[in-house]
């Protein structure tokens, strides 16, 4: 079974290097440390992260003659980094000799996971300006070059990364490199640099050679070929793509390694029991209320605004269902945060599907996964408080439940009937008074229902504190701007709603 996990293992190396320039050992050194037991030994990381550094020879040289191919690289932009790797990186291999597994298994297993946030969040990291291929550093340059070699090299005999993700973001980032000149660029480095640190590796520790010659073959000649295909395949499409590609291929990849080398401490922790059971009740709701609303859309011809206004029922729903259906408010307040933070990279990637702009209607770009990101991270936050510190459940749900049917009704009566519009000072003047008395009177009844539902307090407090509330809703709806209501509205509700509890 070990031999299965050695190929599994180079096949994504391989991926890595050719598609995003990252070494070996990224991805390498995590399967082999968590799912192979002949590596459990004193000295098993350091074995690992020598073969991966032998793999990342033959991998990022493919690699590498694959991009010169296509003219994607810059020495004259990389030659100083270069240098100061190749000087550093025989010192950290020797420190890596020292350290142990310790340091080595649990760097490596967050570094996969981390790398794969970064390439979800920004795929690609081209800019406008960018310097002409082999122009000259500038001091700013020579000094950032100087510094991430010496860390970075020093990194790449010590970890057995290469180097490879932070040299791509240090000349995407810092020295302003296009991504595929950045990838070929740094495993043109990186051929180096695994040949030194692998060699060091191999003289400190010779047990290496005699011990895993036959798992160091095999890994070699799989990572060869498939950074050699991924790299063909890096070169003819877009930087977004293979910024996605990667980033989802090593989030999936960093978190079951993570999960699998501390399965007995997580699995043995009631918060995360908690919060595992939460989120899989909610995401069976928001499934379930997503498909109905993608097969209200294809099967009727309801309007892009109304229907918009439909999928805000399925995300202010959500915390009020979490609240209620989860088990207790940490774990419930994870949960809306954890999604949000799921959510922004698959909308990310979505949005180059034809029929995103057709489900989603957006008044700018990007407008729907950053108003989802805030919404679900307020909302997790606003939980918290409300339900954690306040012990007051009935404060979210009337908070959210005000803002979000309130909101809907604006906009339903405001957008077709909105002939008077607010010149208020602080008012955005978009808003019309007939949306906003909408607002006022759909927010004072969903509170109304809400204390009803959840409370004890007598009639004419419940009357009282809805007006109040309806009130507040439609004032901060209506000051407003760029689709600030998200927090805004739900917030203010949410403080006044506290600060009258103290009488209530």
């Amino acid at each position: 079974m070990e031999y299965f996990w050695y190929v599994l293992a180079a096949i994504g190396a391989g991926v890595g290097t050719g598609l995003a320039g990252l070494s070996a050992a990224t991805v390498m050194v995590p399967i082999l440390i968590v799912l192979c037991p002949s590596f459990a030994s004193e000295n098993g990381a350091y074995q690992e992260t020598a073969i991966a550094l032998a793999s990342d020879i033959l991998g990022s040289a493919v690699t590498a003659y694959t991009y010169i191919k296509h003219k994607n690289i810059d020495l004259k932009r990389g030659w100083i980094m270069m240098a100061c790797i190749l000087v550093m990186c025989t010192v950290g291999s020797y420190a890596a000799f020292k350290a142990g597994n310790v340091v080595l298994g649990g760097f490596t297993l967050f570094l996969t996971f981390f790398i794969g946030i970064r390439f979800l969040v920004k795929p690609d990291t081209s800019r406008e300006n960018q310097p002409d291929k082999g122009s000259k550093l500038d001091v700013k340059g020579i000094i950032i070059s100087l510094f991430f070699g010496l860390t970075i090299g020093f990194g790449t005999g010590f970890v057995g990364t290469g180097g490879g993700m932070m040299m791509l973001v240090v000349f995407t980032v810092f020295l302003s490199m296009e991504l595929k000149t950045a990838v070929g660029t740094s495993t043109f480095i990186m051929t180096f640099t695994a040949l030194i640190a692998s060699v060091s590796h191999i003289l400190i520790h010779p047990a290496i050679l005699l011990e895993k010659w036959h798992v160091m073959l095999i890994c070699i000649v799989v990572t060869t070929i498939s950074s050699l295909l991924s790299a063909r395949f890096a070169n003819r499409v877009s930087n977004r793509v293979i910024g996605l590609t990667t980033g989802a291929v090593l989030t999936v990849l960093g978190a079951t390694m993570i999960f699998l080398n501390y399965r007995d401490k997580i699995l043995g922790n009631q918060l995360f029991m908690a919060t595992a059971i939460t989120f899989c009740r909610y995401f069976v709701y928001i499934a379930s209320l997503a498909l109905t609303l993608i097969v209200i859309h294809i099967l009727s011809k309801i309007p892009k605004d109304i229907f918009r206004k439909l999928l805000h029922i399925a995300a202010f729903t959500s915390s009020i269902y979490v609240a209620l259906r989860g088990e207790g408010w940490m774990a419930e307040s994870l949960t809306l945060i954890i999604f949000g933070l799921v959510v922004w990279p698959l909308l990310n990637l979505a949005e180059k599907w034809s029929g995103y702009k057709n489900l989603f209607v957006e008044k700018k770009k990007g407008e729907v996964k950053t108003s989802l990101l805030l919404l679900f991270i307020s909302q997790g936050i606003f939980l918290a408080i409300a339900k954690g510190i306040l012990g007051k459940t009935y404060i979210l749900v009337a908070a959210t439940s005000a803002w979000g049917l309130g909101d809907i009704a604006a906009a339903w009566v405001g957008r077709p009937l909105g002939k008077h519009k607010v010149h208020l000072k602080l008012a955005d003047h978009n808003k019309s008074w007939e949306g906003s008395a909408a607002m006022f009177a759909v927010a004072m009844i969903a509170c109304f229902v809400s204390l009803t539902l959840l409370t004890d307090f007598t009639l004419g407090i419940r009357i009282i504190v809805s007006i109040i509330i309806g009130v507040v809703s439609s004032f901060s709806e209506m000051c407003s701007k760029n689709g600030d209501d998200t927090v805004i509205v739900p917030l203010m509700n949410l403080i006044v709603l506290a600060i009258l509890s103290i009488w209530l």
